[in-house]
Protein backbone atom coordinates (compact mmCIF):
# COMPACT_ATOMS: atom_id res chain seq x y z
CA UNK A 1 0.00 0.00 0.00
CA UNK A 2 1.26 2.85 -1.12
CA UNK A 3 1.62 5.94 1.19
CA UNK A 4 -1.66 8.27 -0.17
CA UNK A 5 -3.64 5.07 0.24
CA UNK A 6 -2.59 5.04 4.35
CA UNK A 7 -5.81 7.69 6.22
CA UNK A 8 -4.76 10.45 7.83
CA UNK A 9 -2.98 9.93 10.99
CA UNK A 10 -2.28 6.51 10.76
CA UNK A 11 1.18 4.39 11.13
CA UNK A 12 2.62 3.09 7.91
CA UNK A 13 4.62 0.88 10.56
CA UNK A 14 0.87 -0.36 11.73
CA UNK A 15 -1.74 -0.05 9.42
CA UNK A 16 -1.62 -1.45 5.50
CA UNK A 17 -4.25 -3.06 3.49
CA UNK A 18 -3.97 -6.38 5.06
CA UNK A 19 -4.05 -5.04 8.52
CA UNK A 20 -7.24 -3.42 7.77
CA UNK A 21 -10.21 -4.58 9.09
CA UNK A 22 -12.55 -6.04 6.01
CA UNK A 23 -15.02 -4.22 4.92
CA UNK A 24 -16.84 -6.64 3.07
CA UNK A 25 -17.27 -10.54 4.35
CA UNK A 26 -18.70 -12.85 1.77
CA UNK A 27 -18.65 -16.02 3.76
CA UNK A 28 -21.47 -17.94 4.58
CA UNK A 29 -22.72 -20.94 6.30
CA UNK A 30 -21.72 -22.99 3.08
CA UNK A 31 -18.23 -21.72 3.47
CA UNK A 32 -17.58 -22.06 6.70
CA UNK A 33 -18.58 -25.83 6.77
CA UNK A 34 -16.98 -26.86 3.77
CA UNK A 35 -13.62 -25.47 5.62
CA UNK A 36 -14.44 -27.34 8.29
CA UNK A 37 -14.73 -30.66 5.77
CA UNK A 38 -11.62 -29.70 4.34
CA UNK A 39 -9.76 -28.97 8.03
CA UNK A 40 -11.17 -31.71 9.90
CA UNK A 41 -10.66 -34.12 6.98
CA UNK A 42 -7.18 -33.97 6.33
CA UNK A 43 -4.18 -36.29 5.39
CA UNK A 44 -2.67 -35.25 8.69
CA UNK A 45 -5.64 -36.36 9.94
CA UNK A 46 -6.47 -39.07 8.30
CA UNK A 47 -2.42 -39.71 9.32
CA UNK A 48 -2.75 -39.19 13.58
CA UNK A 49 -6.25 -41.69 13.37
CA UNK A 50 -4.04 -44.23 12.20
CA UNK A 51 -1.00 -43.76 13.88
CA UNK A 52 -3.40 -44.26 16.96
CA UNK A 53 -4.47 -47.67 15.70
CA UNK A 54 -0.94 -48.61 15.40
CA UNK A 55 -0.47 -47.46 18.97
CA UNK A 56 -2.90 -50.27 19.94
CA UNK A 57 -5.93 -48.37 20.82
CA UNK A 58 -9.28 -49.94 20.27
CA UNK A 59 -11.58 -48.57 17.67
CA UNK A 60 -13.77 -46.93 20.51
CA UNK A 61 -11.08 -45.45 21.84
CA UNK A 62 -10.04 -44.08 18.73
CA UNK A 63 -13.20 -42.62 18.58
CA UNK A 64 -13.21 -41.08 21.39
CA UNK A 65 -9.91 -39.29 21.16
CA UNK A 66 -10.97 -37.76 18.02
CA UNK A 67 -13.95 -36.50 19.19
CA UNK A 68 -12.52 -34.68 22.26
CA UNK A 69 -10.08 -33.67 19.76
CA UNK A 70 -12.49 -31.90 17.64
CA UNK A 71 -14.16 -30.74 19.84
CA UNK A 72 -11.20 -28.95 22.18
CA UNK A 73 -10.41 -27.43 18.80
CA UNK A 74 -13.70 -26.18 17.65
CA UNK A 75 -14.44 -24.79 21.14
CA UNK A 76 -11.20 -22.98 21.16
CA UNK A 77 -10.56 -21.82 17.93
CA UNK A 78 -14.04 -20.04 17.65
CA UNK A 79 -13.21 -18.59 21.00
CA UNK A 80 -10.11 -16.67 19.33
CA UNK A 81 -11.80 -16.09 16.14
CA UNK A 82 -14.80 -14.11 17.28
CA UNK A 83 -13.12 -11.14 17.91
CA UNK A 84 -12.26 -11.07 14.23
CA UNK A 85 -15.63 -12.17 13.06
CA UNK A 86 -17.23 -9.80 15.31
CA UNK A 87 -15.15 -6.63 13.88
CA UNK A 88 -13.88 -8.01 10.52
CA UNK A 89 -9.84 -7.48 12.35
CA UNK A 90 -7.08 -9.81 11.42
CA UNK A 91 -5.59 -12.29 14.12
CA UNK A 92 -2.38 -9.86 14.27
CA UNK A 93 -4.71 -6.81 15.17
CA UNK A 94 -7.16 -8.83 17.64
CA UNK A 95 -3.31 -9.88 19.40
CA UNK A 96 -2.31 -6.24 20.09
CA UNK A 97 -5.26 -6.61 22.77
CA UNK A 98 -3.50 -8.50 24.90
CA UNK A 99 0.29 -8.77 23.93
CA UNK A 100 0.59 -4.61 23.08
CA UNK A 101 0.73 -3.25 19.83
CA UNK A 102 4.94 -4.83 18.56
CA UNK A 103 4.24 -7.73 21.42
CA UNK A 104 1.45 -9.03 18.85
CA UNK A 105 4.26 -9.73 16.27
CA UNK A 106 5.68 -12.89 18.82
CA UNK A 107 2.05 -14.78 18.14
CA UNK A 108 1.80 -13.34 14.40
CA UNK A 109 5.65 -14.88 13.58
CA UNK A 110 4.62 -18.09 15.73
CA UNK A 111 1.53 -18.65 14.04
CA UNK A 112 3.35 -18.10 10.93
CA UNK A 113 5.98 -20.55 11.44
CA UNK A 114 3.24 -23.09 12.57
CA UNK A 115 1.79 -22.21 8.91
CA UNK A 116 4.86 -23.05 7.15
CA UNK A 117 5.64 -25.71 9.42
CA UNK A 118 2.26 -27.80 8.40
CA UNK A 119 2.09 -26.44 4.60
CA UNK A 120 5.60 -28.30 4.38
CA UNK A 121 3.90 -31.73 6.62
CA UNK A 122 0.92 -31.63 4.41
CA UNK A 123 2.56 -31.57 1.21
CA UNK A 124 5.22 -34.14 1.71
CA UNK A 125 2.28 -36.75 2.80
CA UNK A 126 0.14 -35.83 -0.07
CA UNK A 127 3.09 -36.39 -2.12
CA UNK A 128 2.72 -39.56 -0.54
CA UNK A 129 0.08 -40.23 -1.54
CA UNK A 130 0.43 -39.04 -5.25
CA UNK A 131 3.74 -41.57 -5.17
CA UNK A 132 1.42 -44.37 -4.82
CA UNK A 133 -1.02 -43.57 -7.29
CA UNK A 134 1.36 -42.93 -9.85
CA UNK A 135 3.10 -46.35 -9.50
CA UNK A 136 -0.69 -47.57 -9.54
CA UNK A 137 -0.97 -46.58 -13.18
CA UNK A 138 2.52 -46.12 -14.43
CA UNK A 139 4.62 -48.92 -12.68
CA UNK A 140 7.37 -48.40 -15.41
CA UNK A 141 8.18 -45.78 -13.13
CA UNK A 142 8.98 -47.95 -9.64
CA UNK A 143 12.93 -47.90 -10.39
CA UNK A 144 12.69 -43.92 -9.08
CA UNK A 145 11.32 -44.69 -5.84
CA UNK A 146 14.75 -46.55 -5.00
CA UNK A 147 17.03 -43.54 -6.51
CA UNK A 148 17.40 -40.91 -3.95
CA UNK A 149 18.78 -37.16 -3.59
CA UNK A 150 19.03 -35.24 -0.04
CA UNK A 151 16.78 -37.80 1.26
CA UNK A 152 14.31 -38.18 -0.92
CA UNK A 153 13.56 -40.38 -4.16
CA UNK A 154 13.66 -39.16 -7.34
CA UNK A 155 10.07 -40.15 -7.63
CA UNK A 156 9.70 -38.48 -4.32
CA UNK A 157 11.33 -35.11 -5.10
CA UNK A 158 8.56 -35.20 -7.87
CA UNK A 159 5.90 -36.12 -5.78
CA UNK A 160 6.55 -33.58 -3.43
CA UNK A 161 7.50 -30.47 -5.96
CA UNK A 162 4.17 -31.45 -8.49
CA UNK A 163 1.84 -31.04 -5.07
CA UNK A 164 3.83 -27.69 -3.83
CA UNK A 165 3.64 -25.76 -6.99
CA UNK A 166 -0.42 -26.98 -7.26
CA UNK A 167 -0.79 -25.28 -4.03
CA UNK A 168 1.40 -22.58 -4.41
CA UNK A 169 -0.94 -21.71 -7.76
CA UNK A 170 -3.96 -21.52 -5.48
CA UNK A 171 -2.78 -19.53 -2.42
CA UNK A 172 -1.18 -17.47 -5.08
CA UNK A 173 -4.51 -16.72 -6.57
CA UNK A 174 -5.75 -14.64 -3.46
CA UNK A 175 -8.24 -15.46 -0.46
CA UNK A 176 -11.14 -15.69 -3.45
CA UNK A 177 -9.09 -18.75 -5.15
CA UNK A 178 -8.91 -20.13 -2.20
CA UNK A 179 -12.66 -19.69 -1.36
CA UNK A 180 -13.94 -21.00 -4.55
CA UNK A 181 -11.41 -24.11 -3.84
CA UNK A 182 -12.70 -24.92 -0.38
CA UNK A 183 -16.58 -24.65 -2.19
CA UNK A 184 -15.68 -27.42 -3.66
CA UNK A 185 -13.24 -29.71 -2.00
CA UNK A 186 -14.93 -29.89 0.71
CA UNK A 187 -17.27 -31.55 -0.31
CA UNK A 188 -15.23 -33.55 -2.71
CA UNK A 189 -13.36 -35.13 0.74
CA UNK A 190 -16.65 -36.46 1.57
CA UNK A 191 -17.75 -38.22 -1.52
CA UNK A 192 -13.99 -39.62 -2.21
CA UNK A 193 -13.97 -41.02 1.69
CA UNK A 194 -17.57 -42.21 1.08
CA UNK A 195 -16.31 -44.21 -2.59
CA UNK A 196 -13.82 -45.16 -1.33
CA UNK A 197 -14.96 -46.66 1.88
CA UNK A 198 -17.75 -48.09 -0.36
CA UNK A 199 -14.73 -49.80 -2.35
CA UNK A 200 -12.99 -51.03 0.68
CA UNK A 201 -16.25 -53.02 1.93
CA UNK A 202 -17.06 -54.23 -1.73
Amino acid sequence: MTEHQIPAGYSDRLYNEDLAPLKQRTWGTYQVFCMWMSDVHSVGGYLFAASLFALGLAAWQVLVCLLVGIVLVMFLTNLIAKPGVDLGVPFPVVCRLSFGVFGANIPAVIRGLIAVAWYGIQTYVASKALIVVVLKFLPQFAPYEHVYFLGLSYLGWFAFLTMWFAQFLVFYRGMKAITHFIDWAGPGVYAVMFALAGWTVY
